[in-house]
């Protein structure tokens, strides 16, 4: 087995954001650097000030994604960033050495104001386009050609894992290189929100709106988080205004669309629905294998015989993201072990994340009586209790597990979620999946239950 530090490192942060959100990992988990290896020991580096935070709430995740990765052969330490030996090799535009070209290619910044940089590698040549999102991809293609004159806002759709913050990246990514100096700001909600409770608790709340109010394009990833965040929502409705106001393009990006935030205010969702909304759904097998064959182009990725892009494409359906975290687990198994990557390797990692021959989905979406049936039987409940007005642990949890995957496996309204869920209404729904996500980011063993159950609903024998 050898122990290339590259692979290691590449795998763990593949599955580190297979267990996590997107925004949690990029807020809080992306900044960690490699620190080296000692014997089984992996060492990651975190910013000092934030150190503790990621230890108290993510330490599980990272010791699961350790054992994961080898079992049984690799531990998990985290030391602060300026004690270790990378920490000559810190990212410039990290605290104390910003950056003196916004945008440019090197690594985001670890904390401030700019912490939200483009992905340089979120490019429009790096899209692969497919008939589930080719009509976003143009949207977002016109946008970024002729800014605030296309369509604004445009309001970009979709599950994770599916592109939306690639085509966000992209716009900003094609101003900033063909806009004459446009200037371009991208964050998240979460982001938005952190900096906007900052500014209120140290009276800075001038400089925050100059900051997102003083572009020609702004970009806003996870808007779905915006919900029930009354003083964010006020301040981006403002600013919002005040973008539009003065010509200035608006691109935002959601799980789902503005007339399912059922949070929202009603002037929120109007803003949103005032421009093009664009959908981008599951990638088809097609979409998926041209992926995986660009990413093994690119990375000089040799595979030892045919077929095994085709076996993950077949089995890693959903997502992208998704699809790309099976491959880079595969090549990095095949890299730790000395194997050859072939269509065995590929069957026997991939079982170990999907089960034996399962496939990732059915041809049939599951039923929410199907959901709650599976849910139930899972944690020894009858259908009745599931869905009955016991608030006990014992059945809470279970509870909102089987509203979170109705939420994610069908295309069930949350009116109609909370109907079958014994006549609870859309807000109880909204509550019991935030709660579920919330849990699924810092708890391994919840995160293995659905991962299993969500193997069972999309499974050819759910």
């Amino acid at each position: 087995m050898t122990t290339d530090p590259d692979h290691i490192w590449t795998c763990l942060q593949a599955e580190l954001r297979r267990r996590v959100p997107a925004s949690t990992y990029d807020i809080w988990l992306e900044p960690l650097r490699f620190g080296g290896l000692e014997g089984d020991l992996l060492v990651l580096l975190a910013p000092a000030e934030v150190r503790t935070w990621i230890e108290q709430r993510f330490a599980a995740v990272l010791q699961a994604a350790g054992r994961d990765l080898l079992p049984g052969a690799l531990r998990i330490e985290l030391r602060p960033l300026a004690d270790g030996p990378a920490a000559a090799a810190r990212p410039r535009g990290a605290r104390g050495d910003a950056p003196t070209t916004p945008g440019a290619g090197d690594a985001k910044p670890l904390f401030g104001p700019e912490t939200e940089r483009l992905n340089p590698k979120f490019t429009f040549e790096q899209f692969v386009i497919g008939d589930a999102n080719r009509f976003a991809h143009a949207a977002a293609l016109a946008v970024a050609e002729l800014p605030a004159q296309a369509y604004n806002p445009l309001f970009i759709v979709g599950p994770p894992g599916v592109g939306k913050t690639h085509l966000l990246h992209s716009v900003g990514n094609y101003v900033r290189a063909y806009g004459g100096g446009m200037t371009v700001r991208y964050t998240t909600v979460e982001r938005f929100t952190n900096e906007f409770l900052s500014a209120l608790q140290n009276r800075d709340v001038e400089a925050f709106k100059q900051r997102y109010r003083n572009n020609d394009v702004l970009l806003i990833d996870d808007v779905q988080f915006l919900e029930r965040k009354v003083k964010t929502e006020e301040e981006l409705f403002h600013t919002f205004n005040a973008l539009h106001e003065t010509g200035s393009q608006l691109v935002l990006t959601s799980d789902r669309p503005p007339r399912d935030m059922d949070a929202l205010q009603e002037r929120m969702r109007q803003r949103f629905e005032s421009g093009l909304l664009v959908d981008i759904r599951a990638p088809d097998e097609a979409t998926r294998l041209t992926v995986l064959r660009k990413r093994v182009h690119h990375d000089g990725i040799e595979l030892a015989e045919d077929g095994v892009l085709e076996l993950i494409a077949d089995r890693v359906a959903e997502n992208i993201r998704g699809l790309e975290a099976a491959l880079i687990r595969v090549v990095a198994y095949a890299s730790l072990t000395d194997a050859r990557i072939d269509r065995a390797l590929a069957e026997e990692v991939l079982a170990q994340l999907y089960g034996p021959g399962a496939q990732r989905r059915r041809t049939d979406p599951p039923t929410l009586a199907a959901i709650q049936q599976l849910v139930a039987g899972r944690f020894g409940l009858s259908r009745e209790e599931l869905i009955s007005a016991n608030r006990t642990a014992r059945v809470a949890w279970p509870r909102q597990l089987a509203m979170y995957l109705a939420r994610e496996h069908t295309s069930e309204s949350l009116p109609a979620i909370g109907r079958s869920f014994g006549g609870r209404d859309h807000s109880t729904v909204l509550h019991a999946c935030k709660r579920a996500a919330d849990r699924l980011g810092s708890d391994p063993e919840a995160y293995e239950t659905v991962r299993a159950l969500t193997e069972q609903l999309t499974g050819p024998h759910a």
